[in-house]
């Protein structure tokens, strides 16, 4: 018997509500969880494979005026002073360096890039660079899907050149940007967002951006960092706005979430860090979430999230083995052999997948692998 395709029980369901999510988190097993959110998943997905994407991330400047703890990728601009002494030194890729990059990911059956940057101020780099940017990729590879700036970028923009979001939208995608990442969620919560992502959008302001988005027709996806400051209440209150978003616009993709990764960040050095805390996360002890924390979120996420048809398994900061296991607690998705990662790897974590591997965890795990593209069509 394969149980990776056995169908669920056929039952009606209620949706679950915050209280409910709170309550099977607190009260049911990983087991549980794990059963729960893997019936939902073959009810949403019963066909007998698993998906992948082949992407890089390129990440074309890394200069950015927040001030997140949780970072150990950004550089300071000139002439800003974060105070921290442990930060890189700044770049801006050039369009043939990017070009480049591209190039490689072609060469391996690659179809879409992933490009993010820092928040750079608007005198480094002027609106005209992005717009020239796109129209670059575009003319010189046709073939790519432009998954780029993520909501907090988009913002700045608006800040930086003084234009309405809508506006910023618009142009970027009459040069050639396809879908906008959901990079910068972290938890959307203002109590934690003023923590730890100073400087950066507040939670109403990363629903703008993606709202905006929706509303001219472009798809996004959408994150959620957890295991750091935050309480359970919190993260199931970052999932009731993503579902009421996508009850209002039904723009996202697809969910993705991940364990913040400490590093030798200044996150990660909190001094309320208290290791041998054995209680529920309460937001003021930094509370690390491992493996059996990742699966519990990722099948609660599954279960709460009934609007998104779609949820990738986080291999990037979990490994191979949890990354696969995912795939029976809530993920349809392996996401990414991501050919280039820069910011998890930023804070110490650095785990690579070629496509054969990710194809053989898939396989292993009892599906056909099928590789898509960012719409989650199958093109294999």
């Amino acid at each position: 018997m394969n149980l990776a395709t056995v169908a669920p029980e056929r039952k009606t369901r209620s949706r679950v509500s915050e209280a409910d999510a709170l309550a099977m988190y607190r009260e049911c097993s990983i087991h549980e969880l794990g059963r729960r959110a893997h019936e939902v998943t073959l009810a949403l997905h019963p066909e007998r494979y698993r998906t992948y994407v082949v992407d890089r991330n390129i990440n074309y400047a890394n200069y950015c005026t927040a001030k997140c703890i949780f970072c150990n990728f950004k550089a300071d601009p000139p002439g800003v002073d974060t105070g921290r002494k442990d930060l890189p030194n700044g770049y801006v890729l050039s369009f043939a360096e990017i070009g480049r990059k591209i190039e490689e990911l072609i060469a391996i059956g690659g179809t879409q890039v992933l490009m993010q940057g820092g928040l750079v101020p608007g005198d480094m780099l002027p609106f005209t660079w992005y717009l020239d940017l796109l129209r670059f990729i575009k003319r010189e590879y046709p073939g790519i899907h432009i998954h780029a700036f993520s909501p907090p970028e988009v913002f700045a923009f608006e800040q930086e050149f003084r234009m309405p979001v809508r506006d910023v939208l618009l142009r970027l995608r009459e040069a050639g940007l396809d879908s906008i990442p959901g990079g910068g969620g972290e938890i959307l919560v203002d109590r934690v967002r003023d923590k730890i992502g100073i400087g950066k959008t507040r939670t109403d302001e990363y629903l703008y951006v993606c709202r905006e988005a929706h509303r001219i027709g472009m798809k996004t996806s959408i994150t959620m960092m957890f295991g750091h400051i935050e309480t359970i209440a919190e993260r199931i209150e970052h999932l009731r706005l993503i579902r009421e978003l996508q009850d209002e616009t039904g723009g996202f993709t697809a969910f993705i979430c991940w364990t913040f990764q400490p590093g030798d960040t200044p996150l990660g050095r909190m001094r309320q860090f208290s290791p041998d805390y054995d209680g529920e996360p309460d937001g003021k002890h930094l509370m690390l979430a491992d493996a059996n924390e990742y699966l519990k979120m990722l099948a609660l996420s599954r279960a709460y999230l009934d609007n998104i048809a779609h949820v990738q398994s986080s291999w990037v900061t979990q490994g191979p083995k949890i990354g696969q296991l995912a795939l029976f607690f809530g993920a349809n998705d392996m996401g990414s052999v991501m050919m280039e990662e820069n910011v998890v790897s930023a804070a110490g974590t650095t785990y690579r997948l070629d496509e054969g591997q990710i194809r053989r965890l898939i396989v292993d795990a009892g599906w056909e692998a099928r590789k898509r593209n960012f719409y989650y069509e199958v093109i294999d």
